[in-house]
């Protein structure tokens, strides 16, 4: 079986290390073929009955034209789906025209360029049941690009490119990623692709208005990644260390607000390479870009392009080849030949409750204004260690979560074993005890906690619960990225799901937003 066939790519590490290696040999003989004008012939599907979707919702010259003709080359029917003149004008949401699309060819490949984050994800999930209920073959969905989050085909061809410049040597690399690196999708994506290197050395060359966000440095760090940081370029250059690929990148002024509109031109300046910059640089130094450049304002002006400095045109032109291979790849016509380690996705456990021994036997008033329960349900070590106002608001965040609007009393007391902290008790009484779907929240609401289930005055069960790796199906969760595709403003429909990335921090499925572990609950009604 072709292990390609049917995937879907929402993010770079879709394709593990090999796949994506994989990739760029074949978009590497492609290239050498149509440069050489050699048979193309076995890279082509040549069948009229796959079809490719361009779904772009917003606006794209390159990536989309590179896609189309892309479509063109493998002989397969493009379709080129113009959201102007669609309904999605009239408020239909995505995941209902992918619908409507889905059942027009044997086999589709749906690429989409959304200002929503996690739509592939999403589609991957949701269109899975559709087809197996309409007796379709598995669709592919191909993110072009999704709001701040990632763009993983443009940096397909960015890792191709860097390799070209190389010479496949994987061995090391030092790049310097320049520009707006807190709003570009373009640079969020080298936090994985970049891991086609064995050595990794990244400078980030930033103001702070524009910095790369910490939850994809904590990645980089976490990758084995060599980081600096710089202000300016200006400042980047005074010092000796100099990157031999820069990787710029432009200002994102459609994504920011007015505070950071009113510092563009500041922060602009920090990041343009000027003429007298060009003798700091070492002799073999590439500059990329994934275009367009602001034709006014450009970070890489024009009297660069005749440098040798130019490697953005040659890496423009190398869309057109990584992209033919990733259509080829999804459709099942190229691949066969693969000998790797597959990209895999290990299962996600229920494993977060712990049964603990259980003293069987009543603790009298060693809380004060709580009595002790005869038979119910105590919950125990909420916030342990935080201040008495954290573990208070921590305490009433529970009780609206869980929907404790039962007779019961709550609190917050010194530990036992420290009376220098603290930590937070509600008390229940003749409650029948929690079941799974209850203790799960719990366990994500107030990871720590234990739950003691009295009866005759003792506890007969204790449990002591930790963060589920996985939370979803539940009303009282949303993602708070109001780009996400998941967020309810969004009317995608979309099941919010977070998945654990430490003892503390939930990351959403589809837009991979971090939110601390209280965060991801909902005190309101959902509406």
């Amino acid at each position: 079986m072709n292990p390609f066939s049917g995937r879907t790519i929402q993010v770079v590490r879709d394709l593990s290390i090999d796949e994506q290696l994989y990739l760029y040999n074949t978009a590497r003989e492609i290239k050498s073929a149509l440069r050489t004008r050699s048979d193309v012939d076995r890279f082509r599907i040549n069948d009229p009955d796959v079809g490719v979707y361009l779904l772009f919702l917003e606006d794209s010259t390159r990536t989309k034209e590179s896609f189309r003709n892309a479509g063109k080359f493998h002989a397969v029917r493009v379709n080129d789906f113009s959201a102007q003149g669609s309904s999605i004008r009239k408020k239909e949401s995505v995941t209902d025209t992918v619908k409507m699309l889905y059942g027009y060819n044997s086999r589709s490949i749906f690429i989409l360029r959304t200002p929503m984050e996690g739509v592939c994800r999403w589609l991957e999930r949701d269109m899975q049941h559709y087809a197996e209920k309409h007796n379709l073959a598995p669709a592919s969905f191909i993110n072009a690009g999704d709001g701040r989050h990632e763009h993983p085909t443009q940096e397909f061809l960015d890792e191709f490119s860097f390799l070209e410049q190389t010479g496949w040597d994987r061995s090391r690399i030092h790049v310097a990623l320049v520009g707006d690196l807190f709003h570009g999708r373009t640079v969020h994506s080298k936090v994985d692709g970049l891991r086609v290197f064995e050595e990794v050395y990244v400078d980030l060359i930033a103001p702070d208005d524009l910095a790369m966000p910490a939850h994809y440095v904590e990645q980089m760090d976490h990758h084995g990644f060599h980081l600096r940081f710089f202000g300016s370029i200006k400042s980047y250059l005074e010092q000796d260390r100099i990157a031999s690929s820069w990787y710029f990148t432009r200002l994102q002024l459609e994504r920011m607000g007015d505070r950071l509109l009113e510092k563009s031109d500041s922060l602009r300046d920090a990041v343009t390479f000027r003429k007298e910059f060009v003798s700091r640089v070492p002799e073999g130094t590439r500059f990329f870009h994934p275009l367009p450049r602001h034709s006014a304002t450009p970070t890489i002006p024009s009297f660069l392009d005749r440098t040798q400095l130019n490697g953005w045109d040659e890496q423009s032109m190398n869309g057109y080849f990584t992209r033919i291979a990733q259509i080829g790849l999804l459709a099942g016509h190229l691949g066969d030949d693969f000998r790797g380690e597959a990209q895999t996705w290990p299962e996600v456990p229920d494993d977060f409750v712990e049964q603990v021994p259980a003293r069987p036997k009543s603790k009298p008033d060693y809380k004060i204004g709580i009595k002790p329960v005869e038979s119910g349900i105590v919950i125990d070590h909420i916030g342990r260690g935080k201040d008495v106002e954290a573990i208070w608001n921590h305490i009433t965040k529970i009780r609206s979560i869980l929907r404790l609007n039962v007779i019961s009393s709550h609190g917050v007391f010194p530990s036992a074993r420290d009376d220098r902290s603290y930590k937070g008790l509600i008390s229940i009484p003749n409650i029948e005890p929690f079941d799974e779907r209850i203790i799960k929240m719990l366990g994500a609401i107030a990871p720590g906690c234990t739950v003691n289930v009295i009866s005759n005055g003792a506890v007969q069960q204790k449990y002591r619960l930790r963060m589920p790796r996985r939370v979803y199906d539940f009303d009282q969760i949303s993602c708070s990225n109001e780009s996400c595709v998941s967020h309810q403003d969004n009317h995608e429909n979309a099941i919010p799901e977070f998945r654990r990335r430490s003892d503390t921090t939930f990351v959403c499925l589809y837009c991979e937003r971090p939110h601390d572990f209280q965060e991801i609950w909902r005190t309101d009604e959902p509406g």
